[in-house]
């Protein structure tokens, strides 16, 4: 049988691979989630009824709402309530919301339950989007001292392995991973109430070349983590959340385009080949991912030739590289058959 070579990069298109995409980003569908998911909770997303800790047993915040809804029969509405002592943040996740105290400060949301090794929520994503869009409605506090200061929060995470929000830890309640983020986007609902639907489109910085592995996205009515009673910002504030989507833009989702002529990375008969046979420059770099994020190889690339590496020793599957030398900055897919 002709063996057919593998080319693969990241100018791949929505016919050959498709773009990843937010799953039920327009959270039509709801209450279908694996234990320990909560009818309350839209598909691939969670809440603090299914967290960690302290969280679970405060009151539902994360709602369907089929009357105020952008697209489609429902919208996703999270809520800041008031629960014994404390205020809980409306949240909505794609992670989990760990309580491990009633010290809000210590509060925070990742991928692995810390109660449980096995319980691992993250949302797989392998791409390099431009922007994060969706549409939103918001009302702030009715509450409190201040509670016009109060805004809405949506933050999307691209990383590899595991993750926290926020990255630094507070008395030890989590490990640092930051060195795991590939970039984030970031949007604050202005300080006002918007009752009718606002479109929103917040770009992705990338602090990485790398491919992701994972989108972590966490929603909240009240961007102020430390919400923590009436008199400081308050309760009553929801934000409303619909259609959320990621957009390649088409000049960052085709291949980079360096100066001295075509540079292509392929594989065949499980050996990759670089062809730098029309650059002459100094050494450049070749990492090779797993598609979880993992590093599982390196190599130097010369120039002016065509560099060859040995993969048989790895498990056929799909991989992720990253090319990167002085004035180079590749990435892409490459299929080891």
């Amino acid at each position: 049988m002709k063996k057919i070579f593998t080319l693969l990069s990241f100018s791949f298109t929505v016919l050959a691979f498709g773009q990843t995409t937010i799953l039920n980003g327009g959270f039509e569908t709801w209450g279908g989630n694996p234990a320990p998911g909560v009818s309350t909770e839209p598909n691939n997303w969670y809440s603090n009824k299914s967290g960690s800790g302290l969280a679970s047993s405060g009151p539902q915040t994360c709602y369907q709402d089929m009357t105020i809804k952008h697209t489609g029969t429902s919208s996703a509405r999270v809520e800041t309530k008031y629960y014994i002592l404390a205020v809980v943040n409306g949240n909505m996740t794609t992670g989990i919301v760990c309580a491990p105290s009633s010290n809000k400060a210590e509060g925070y949301i990742g991928t692995l339950n810390p109660s449980s090794a096995t319980d691992i929520r993250r949302m797989a994503f392998v791409g390099r989007p431009d922007s994060l869009v969706g549409w939103y409605q918001y009302t702030q506090a009715t509450s409190g001292t201040n509670p016009t200061n109060e805004q809405g929060k949506v933050r999307a995470i691209l990383h590899t392995g595991h993750y926290y929000d926020p990255e630094v830890p507070v008395n030890s309640n989590h490990p640092n991973l930051s060195a795991n983020k590939i970039g984030d986007a970031l949007y604050l609902t202005p300080k006002a109430n918007s009752t009718t639907w606002k479109r929103f489109s917040v770009p992705f910085t990338y602090a990485s070349a790398a491919m992701p592995a994972y989108i972590m996205i966490n929603v909240t009515s009240s961007a102020d983590q430390m919400t923590s009673a009436p008199g400081i910002t308050g309760t009553g504030s929801k934000l409303w959340l619909d259609d959320l989507a990621v957009v390649y833009n088409p000049t960052s989702v085709n291949e980079s385009v360096v100066p001295e002529g075509n540079i292509r990375v392929y594989s065949f008969d499980k050996i990759i080949y670089v062809d730098f046979t029309a650059r002459k420059s100094n050494e450049s770099t070749l990492n090779i991912f797993d598609i979880t994020g993992k590093q599982v190889a390196s190599h130097k690339i010369e120039g002016d030739k065509l560099n060859s590496i040995d993969f048989s020793a790895m498990t056929a599957g799909l991989y992720l590289y990253e090319l990167s030398g002085a004035g180079i900055s590749k990435t892409g897919k490459l299929v080891i058959e």
